[in-house]
């Protein structure tokens, strides 16, 4: 969904889309720093520095690390909220960094602010990161726990992207525990919660998450797929570190079904990527894997040099995992070579730097390449305890399909120590996972071939169809030809009548429904009528409430943003529908108007779903504005610590749905005031006779339904008016 922005002085910044607004949504580096370096007030001044870094993150890792420490030290003379989302933002940076020894250092020191922000959105945030932690030191128990917390303070504050991150997590956690069913229903839960989110780079990570579920799982053509799509989705969303990671993944795929040109040009890419942002980091990765695709092609000496370039780079940034797959790509270049020694040397030091970073995945495919050395080196004894250590780690942590290599190096060495008996065994178990992987393999290829060629086989179906219907025709008048012609005369007489019929009953139908439709127009505008009076007069109401404090500066922008808002009613008001756009200016404005009137003492948020507005879609005008009425001035919102108000228009199924929610006194709070009631009376009696209206006119049934926002302490309002779904293109 589009978040609306409030006002265009003061807008502030989270990294997460916490109640913080952002300075400018889609804005350049000047204007961040122009933003930045005017502004006066140094709480203003701290969330537009925080603006400007997570543009940074996006665009420029480099600027983005060079910043990090002023936003920590500018931080402390702020509240907590602002120390914890300085602290998110270093660790973030350090992520982006590769450095994750400090990263999940980083991570713990958030625990604390737990007991000291009462935000559930903030609490969310760090229950996100904790579970992470936990996740990736296999304390899965604990990272459970703060996920469950997650998820239900995420239902409680209806946030789609927090449900969908915390499912992403859920997804994580169970693929960790080799829970292949339970990882790809949490993926695809996180996906559907991303999509309504309207976040695509959130929901790019959610896609990317079910790749790597798929690739965990050895279904590599499966993970592929997904990756492109995720790709696809983190381009949309400008988030260039996104696609260079990504682009790296689908390349590591490619590369390990032999596809090594495909392999080479995504890897390629992902480098070009990462020196548009200045991720050095990223761009060291992607010279790995392309050495990786060099060592294929047999080219040892050029790609040894690119690794030990690498190396060098990578020690800079600490990035244990990076510097390990050096090491164990130039082991294998001097495997290939037969210069064993050396390879032990690489293999080794690729140990040291996979243990640091708990990388268990590689520490056994290392295990594994050691094996293959020493089992080269005629040192069986050794190969033994290293493939079966390699076994091992894949069978508590990882895949159980990667032990089968393990199992044919392992049967190689008892056939070389003349143990047939084991070596048999030892084959068979190869032969049977072998066999598993190539199902796998079969099976998504199929799957995925189904899904590319759905489309055309669709057609194929049609014109094979076509084709049979042509035949049997043909064969049909072959043998009835003789009594065609009766038959035809029959049915043309019948035809004729019901024809006649039919445009008798239409004609009459369509005169009696033309009729209906003036009269539910006339009740329309009526309808209208009675709610602009009421409208105008509460807008006049808070310039008139300036006046009289002879706030000659409000009352001014008061006067100019209510004559927009009374241009926009005198336009629209008297039309049956207008676009949704326009609502929304006219609600916005309204709105505004009534905040700066109480002094700022609650906050208000008006989304929509980009599908709506693609289509154009158009509603009734003013339909929702006796509710927000409510809730501001019955529900004396301004009085509520933290008050605020959401309007959501989505699209449900064939139904225009709108949601508008506050935390206001409810119903039960303002009951006892007589005006209140009678208002509300009035507003819902005004809106349900233009659902019905409209109901009647388009055959499709509307509803209006009102509830408590927290039905335990009977406060806050929920209203959610369902309208038939119009277009500017279906109505004339």
């Amino acid at each position: 969904m589009f978040r609306f922005i409030l006002s265009f002085s003061i807008l502030f910044v989270c990294l997460f889309g916490s109640p913080k607004k952002t300075f400018a949504g889609n804005g350049d580096e000047a204007s961040y720093r122009k933003a930045y370096l005017n502004e006066k007030d140094n709480t203003k001044k701290f969330w537009r520095q925080v603006a400007l870094g997570k543009y940074y993150q996006l665009n420029n890792v480099q600027k983005a690390d060079s910043i990090r420490y002023a936003i920590i030290d500018a931080s402390r003379t702020e509240s907590d909220s602002a120390k914890l989302q300085a602290l998110i933002f270093d660790l973030r940076v350090e992520a982006l960094l590769g450095n994750k020894t400090a990263y999940y250092a980083k991570i713990l020191q958030l625990q604390p602010y737990l007991s000291r922000t009462d935000s559930k959105l903030n609490q969310v945030h760090i229950f996100h990161l904790l579970a992470e932690y936990h996740i990736a030191f296999r304390e899965f128990e604990q990272a459970d726990i703060y996920l469950k917390e997650a998820l239900r303070f995420s239902k409680q504050l209806r946030s789609y992207a927090l449900i969908a991150e915390t499912n992403r997590l859920l997804a994580k956690l169970n693929m960790e525990q080799n829970k292949r069913d339970a990882s790809l229903e949490f993926a695809e839960t996180s996906i559907q919660y991303a999509r309504r989110s309207t976040d695509k780079s959130l929901t790019a990570k959610c896609v990317n998450m079910q790749s790597a579920i798929y690739n965990f799982f050895g279904q590599v053509e499966l993970s592929v797929s997904k990756n492109f799509i995720a790709l696809q989705l983190a381009k949309q969303a400008g988030d260039y570190p996104q696609i260079a990671q990504y682009q790296r993944e689908i390349g590591e795929s490619q590369y390990q079904i032999f596809n090594y040109d495909n392999a080479n040009n995504f890897f390629t890419q992902s480098r070009e990527t990462a020196l548009k942002i200045q991720d050095f980091r990223l761009v060291g990765l992607a010279e790995t894997d392309i050495a990786l695709v060099k060592l294929a092609k047999k080219e040892y000496d050029e790609a040894i040099a690119d690794l030990k370039r690498v190396v060098r780079t990578l020690q800079s940034y600490n990035d244990q995992d990076g510097l390990g797959l050096a090491h164990k790509y130039l082991g294998n270049a001097f495997n290939e070579q037969k210069k064993y020694n050396e390879a032990l040397r690489y293999y080794n030091m690729a140990l040291v730097y996979f243990e640091s970073a708990s990388n268990r995945s590689e520490i056994a495919s290392v295990y594994h390449l050691v094996g293959t050395v020493f089992a080269e080196q005629g040192k069986y004894k050794n190969a033994l305890n290293y493939l079966n250590r390699s076994i091992d780690i894949r069978s508590q942590y990882g895949y159980i399909g990667g032990i089968y290599p393990s199992y044919k190096e392992i049967a190689d060495v008892y056939k070389k120590t003349g143990n047939m008996k084991l070596a048999y065994r030892y084959l068979d178990m190869y032969s049977d996972y072998s066999d598993s992987a190539r199902i796998v393999e079969v099976s998504a290829k199929i799957a995925e071939l189904s899904e590319l060629y759905r489309s055309e086989q669709r057609e194929r179906l049609i014109a094979i169809q076509a084709d049979s219907i042509e035949l049997q025709r043909k064969e049909k008048e072959n043998t009835e030809l003789r009594n065609i012609f009766q038959t035809y005369i029959i049915i043309g007489f019948i035809v004729l009548l019901a024809l006649g019929a039919f445009i008798i009953y239409n004609r009459w139908k369509q005169r009696n429904i033309r009729q209906l439709q003036r009269e539910a127009e006339m009740n329309q505008t009526l309808l209208r009528s009675q709610m602009n009076p009421h409208f105008v007069f509460n807008a006049m109401s808070v310039i008139q409430s300036y006046i009289y404090e002879n706030d000659t500066k409000n009352s001014t922008k008061f006067l100019i943003n209510f004559s927009k808002l009374m241009r926009l009613i005198l336009e629209n008001s008297s039309k049956e529908f207008i676009p949704l756009t326009t609502e929304i200016d006219i609600l916005n404005k309204y709105l505004e108007t009534q905040k700066l009137r109480f002094g700022d003492r609650f906050e208000y948020e008006v989304s929509v779903n980009q599908q709506l507005l693609d289509e154009e879609a158009v509603i009734p005008p003013m339909i929702t504005q006796p509710f927000i009425e409510n809730a501001i001035e019955h529900g004396q919102l301004h009085t509520i610590d933290g008050g605020f108000i959401h309007v959501r228009f989505t699209k449900d199924e064939e139904m225009l749905h709108v949601m508008i929610e506050d935390n206001g006194i409810g119903r039960k709070g303002s009951k006892n005031s007589k005006k209140s009631a009678e208002h509300k009376s009035m507003a819902m009696k005004i809106t349900q006779d233009r659902i019905n209206n409209l109901s009647y006119k388009y055959k499709i049934l509307g509803r209006m339904e009102m509830e408590d926002y927290d039905k335990e302490k009977e406060t806050g309002t929920l209203v959610n008016i369902y309208l038939p779904y119009r277009t500017e293109g279906s109505i004339g």
